[in-house]
């Protein structure tokens, strides 16, 4: 397993993301949390990851609670990460969580927290200073943010007065937003990009096409899962097969190998089997050409997703009905 160090943390190039602990949106069963979430923290802990993310809100807290019990008797080998989430975020109200966050995982102290998102209504100051606060009694041993812009968090610095150690973004090669700034930002200060969503709910694995979308709600509810935008993906992931041919490996574990190429950035694939986590672990130790991740970039930024009003209109056509007006409004 490839490390990633900075500001006194060690974390490894891929983690384990654990969106789908104990929510049924998945369509993963009843027992997936009870059986398989467990064995993928264990799992993964013993090929020699430590960054185990989840947040509050994931499953209402189900997600902490089945990462905590994973973890019991593991607890010096996992860098655990969580989130709070700002819908009214008070100083109090970030230490209040934060304290509940850490009963919930069954720690003394979480080695990430994150703020969620950035909320617009409400001043960053309270909120840093309420990291602060748990970072000075030991609750919290690093702060972070998650879908916060460069500005943002370069903000979240100056008022915490001391370093935000991570920033967690949607990033992938169908997303390359964070490159515009908020990479820069982590490489000119020695800080680290999470990337989540890194294989887009399977679209990098190759596993749907326009003629088999995904089913699932959590899935279906993404724009990229739509048929239009998986037939304009689809040069991006004949490329991806092509190099994973290449290497004896998977379109997956190339779209990993392709983030982690950059220094300041590690990937939380979530899984759905201990064989899926498995395959995403071996990702570390892909080294592609500097010639193929030039090649998987250009394709990416041929890659242009449908927007919004032409996709409900490609889907109302889609459906044999007549589509609404070209200066239709949501």
């Amino acid at each position: 397993m490839k490390f990633v160090e900075m500001q006194g943390a060690r974390v490894s190039a891929i983690g384990l993301g654990c969106w789908q602990f104990g929510s049924r949106d998945w369509g993963y069963g009843r027992q997936f949390g009870a059986t398989t979430a467990r064995d993928l923290v264990r799992t993964a802990l013993d090929l020699g990851v430590n960054l185990i993310d989840t947040a509050e809100i994931y499953a209402r807290g189900a997600s902490e609670a089945i990462v905590g019990r994973a973890i019991a008797h593991r607890r010096a080998d996992a860098f655990v990460a969580t989130k709070f989430s700002p819908f009214r975020p008070t100083t109090a109200t970030v230490v209040d969580h934060g304290m509940q966050s850490a009963l919930r995982l069954g720690v003394e102290t979480i080695d990430l927290y994150q703020i969620h998102w950035p909320n617009p209504a409400f001043p960053l100051r309270p909120q840093t200073e309420g990291l602060r606060t748990l970072l000075d009694d030991g609750v919290v041993r690093h702060a972070g943010v998650s879908n916060f812009s460069a500005e943002r968090w370069a903000r979240a610095d100056e008022l915490l007065g001391r370093p935000v150690l991570s920033n967690q973004v949607h990033y992938s090669l169908l997303n390359r937003k964070p490159e515009r700034a908020v990479v820069p930002y982590a490489r000119d200060h020695d800080r680290i990009v999470i990337a989540y969503s890194p294989l887009e709910m399977g679209v990098l694995g190759g596993r749907y096409s326009a003629d088999h979308p995904p089913a699932n709600p959590a899935r279906a509810r993404n724009p990229l899962c739509l048929p239009e935008n998986l037939a304009r993906a689809e040069p991006l992931l004949a490329a991806l097969r092509r190099i994973a041919a290449a290497h004896d490996a998977t379109p997956a574990q190339v779209a990993l190998a392709w983030l982690i190429a950059n220094p300041n950035v590690v990937a939380i694939p979530g899984a759905s089997s201990v064989e899926q986590l498995r395959h995403n672990v071996a990702a570390a130790d892909l080294d592609l050409t500097a010639a193929e991740v030039d090649e998987l970039t250009a394709e990416s930024d041929r890659f242009t997703p449908v927007g919004r009003l032409e996709t409900a209109r490609g889907l109302w056509r889609g459906r044999g009905s007549t589509p609404p007006p070209s200066d239709a409004r949501d």
